[in-house]
């Protein structure tokens, strides 16, 4: 077994692979951003080394960095989590090519599955159908309006190196196509460091369903069950539940089947999830995730398998601890993703800032997996998952019910969170029916009236102190150090600081007034596209501008019709909640 594992991750994915390591008696190595030097995995690590930089491409995405603090520290082993370098090759190699143990499959598996062309291939090899799609990266939007030609409307552009929705983007027109390429190649690029993107025919209404697989090194591969997923907005999951309602068990033995022989036909050890949509009895192969799933604790309650304490021991070189027969699932459960983020009337906005206040629900059935505690602050610079929420009952309606109940005494304060959202969905009867779909969120539920304000204690934080740095020289036994210290600007320590860059904007802290001409952003972010230039004609409700907050990109609309008379800002700046963008007359 090891004696020291480095999480190369952050966030409530940490956080749990933190607590897996305590319980194996195995020392944690948290690594961090200068905005997570106080995070909540790096308190609770044993050890915690800092990478540099703010954003992802600058800290937890630089590898250079992450395998100095692997050398640092003497880990013998990386744990990837999810997102970031979990899927990356490359980095895998890296890591066993140091001799330290990659707690995941093997690099070449991951080349296979990470890109979703060649998995495409690889499953059609072993019988499994995919939905109809190209095999080829595309390159231009005449691809997409062939594709849609051929196939028919709508088409969804995907990132071939990316999962969880990012880099996707649904085209429903011929016009619609060069915009919606160029939007989901920045976004893959931006989120999994490679922006090449292929083609699939969108189903009109699937239910997404995924099977659990866990594979040794001595041969023995096996599913635990699924999980429906297809509660979603953005082509990101709010919801998941195990097992899917309304599935015929039939279906389910075959998709297992067929989970295990996709994972078979690559080599693949370690967990990763198959996943397929559904539609009409039929199932289709979408694509393998190479590693843990966020929604992996709804599949945890149900079998009563700790999947991160398996994958260690599988990366150890040890055998399952169980097999195929011994595998039951009993009760049902539910996980809902607890995002900083508005719903907003359905369009789900982020929404970073400082935590002010955090009450859990308790009870027989409760789990919460987070990342954070009151006083955390949720960065826009990273994906917003606050934490999960978990429950488990006997049977679905019990699940259900215990699940409304944990989000009335669920209460976040300072930031906005999809919570309300949650408490629509399943008070929903299509959801309580089970007959909901992947879109039904952004096309049936009614969440006009939803917002994602609490009315938890404290919900204003106010002004927050902000922290500046201080060299300080100590001696340690007499040997001399030089080191950091971050203290609150209010204790008036002098320091020289790099100056922000300017914005053009000229305005702050209040909100587009309707019709007003005066185009404001509702939330902290960078502007990534300028749709629109002085003197051009627009209509209302046309974009202006692209806005990426959190990892996601939002259309920034014109309130009212008329002429374009400034422009106030410009690709790469970072704007606030409130600023002015664009002016018309």
């Amino acid at each position: 077994m090891f004696s020291k594992i480095l999480i190369a991750n952050r966030g409530e994915i940490a956080v749990r692979v933190i607590r897996a390591c305590r319980e194996l008696g195995i020392a944690s190595v948290a690594v961090y951003s200068e905005l997570d030097r106080n995070a909540l995995h790096v308190r609770l690590a044993d050890e915690a080394y800092a990478l540099g930089g703010e954003t992802a491409a600058d800290s937890y995405l630089n590898t250079s960095a992450i395998l100095d603090a692997i050398e640092q520290s003497g880990a013998d082993a990386v744990h990837p989590g999810y997102g970031f370098y979990s899927e990356n090759a490359e980095f895998a190699r890296a890591i066993t090519e140091r001799g330290v143990t990659f707690i995941g499959p093997p690099p070449a598996a991951i080349e296979v599955m990470g890109d979703k062309i060649s998995a495409r291939l690889a499953a059609e090899k072993v019988g499994v159908d995919s939905v109809p799609g190209t095999t080829e990266v595309i390159q231009h939007p005449d691809e997409v309006r062939s594709f849609g030609a051929e196939h028919g409307y709508p088409v969804a552009i995907k990132a071939a190196y990316g999962g969880g929705g990012r880099g996707m983007k649904v085209v429903s027109s011929d016009e619609e196509a060069d915009a919606a390429l160029e939007s989901a190649q920045r976004e893959a690029e931006s989120f999994f460091g490679r922006n090449e993107c292929y083609l699939e025919r969108y189903l009109t209404w699937p239910r997404h369903i995924e099977m659990q697989i866990i594979a040794d090194q001595h041969g023995n591969v096996v599913w635990l069950g699924e999980r429906d997923c297809s509660a979603q907005r953005r082509h990101q999951k709010l919801v998941e539940e195990s097992p899917a309602p309304n599935f015929p068990d039939e279906v389910r033995q075959a998709m297992g089947a067929a989970a295990v022989a996709v994972a078979e036909g690559c080599g693949y050890t370690n967990a990763g999830t198959v996943e397929f949509l559904f539609q009409d009895g039929e199932f289709y192969y979408l694509e393998m995730n190479t590693r843990l799933q966020v929604e992996h604790p709804v599949t945890e309650l149900v079998s009563g398998i700790d999947l991160v304490r398996e994958q260690i021991r599988v990366a150890a070189g040890e055998s399952l601890s169980f097999t195929q027969d011994d595998v039951t699932c009993e009760g049902h459960a539910i996980e809902v993703r607890i995002n900083a983020e508005d719903p907003a009337g359905g369009r789900f906005l982020p929404s970073p800032g400082t935590i002010s206040s955090l009450q859990l629900p308790q009870g027989f059935g409760v789990r919460w997996d987070g990342g954070y505690e009151a006083g955390d602050v949720v960065s826009q610079f990273y994906d917003n998952l606050i934490g999960k929420l978990v429950v488990w009952g006997s049977d679905r309606q019990t699940a259900i019910d215990r699940m409304q109940s944990a989000l009335v005494e669920l209460k976040i304060g300072g930031v906005a969170t999809t919570a309300n959202a949650h408490k629509a969905i399943l008070a929903s009867p299509d959801f309580r029916a089970g007959v909901h779909s992947t879109k039904w969120v952004e096309e049936s539920l009614d969440l006009a009236d939803i917002s994602g304000k609490s009315d938890a204690a404290g919900d204003d934080p106010g002004e927050e102190d902000p922290r500046v740095r201080k060299d300080v020289v100590l001696e340690v036994n007499g040997k001399r150090f030089e080191v950091a210290a971050w203290v609150p600007e209010s204790a008036g320590v002098a320091v020289s600081q790099k100056p922000a860059k300017a914005r053009r904007s000229g305005s702050s802290g209040s909100g587009t007034k309707s019709g007003s001409g005066q185009v404001t952003v509702p939330m902290q972010g960078t502007i990534v596209k300028v749709l629109v230039e002085v003197g051009q004609e627009v209509s209302e409700g046309d974009a202006v501008v692209v806005l990426e907050a959190m990892k996601m990109e939002n259309n920034i609309n014109a309130d009212k019709s008329g002429t374009v008379s400034e422009v106030r800002i410009d690709p790469g700046d970072t704007v606030g909640a409130g600023d002015v963008v664009v002016v018309i007359d």
